[in-house]
């Protein structure tokens, strides 16, 4: 169970994972050694699943996100299994849900242009089958993104 320190600790990191050691306990009102122990204590937990940089996508040219809704044919663990293991090999596909309702997942994808799009899409299609139904949305404006949980 966390407590309200470890909330803090996770909240400071979540706006900057760069802090240093000292600069997280003084946060918290904690030596040096306690709040080292408290952080590994989060990663053993899974708590804290990874420190990373965020990469701002336009920066790079990678300028297109769109939004891919996908029906299967196939609700067997052998296709589940294959599906998980071509998503994870897509590099353009940043996050992936399976969804209750109308379709039975969501992909977030991020590329340079609706060339790029048009070639991953059809990299997808035909990689994957079963797939009954595809179809996409294309953000226009991102108006909010955060990585922060809300604790």
């Amino acid at each position: 169970m966390i407590d309200k320190i470890d909330r803090k600790l996770l909240a400071l990191l979540q706006e900057d994972c760069s802090l240093s050691l000292q600069a997280l306990a003084d946060a918290v009102n904690l030596t040096a050694t306690p709040c080292w122990k408290r952080l590994k204590k989060l990663e053993e937990e899974g708590i804290i699943r990874a420190q990373v940089a965020l990469l701002n996508p336009e920066k790079l040219g990678l300028t297109l996100t769109a939004f891919m809704f996908l029906k299967t044919l196939h609700h067997n663990r052998e296709w589940y299994i294959d599906f998980v293991q071509q998503i994870k090999t897509m590099p353009e596909v940043l996050a992936c849900h399976r969804l209750t309702g109308e379709y039975d997942y969501l992909l977030r994808v991020q590329v340079k242009d609706m060339k790029c799009y048009d070639n991953f899409y059809k990299s997808l299609v035909n990689s994957i089958d079963g797939l009954s139904v595809v179809t996409s949305s294309f953000s226009m404006e991102e108006i909010k993104y955060t990585t922060a949980l809300p604790l």
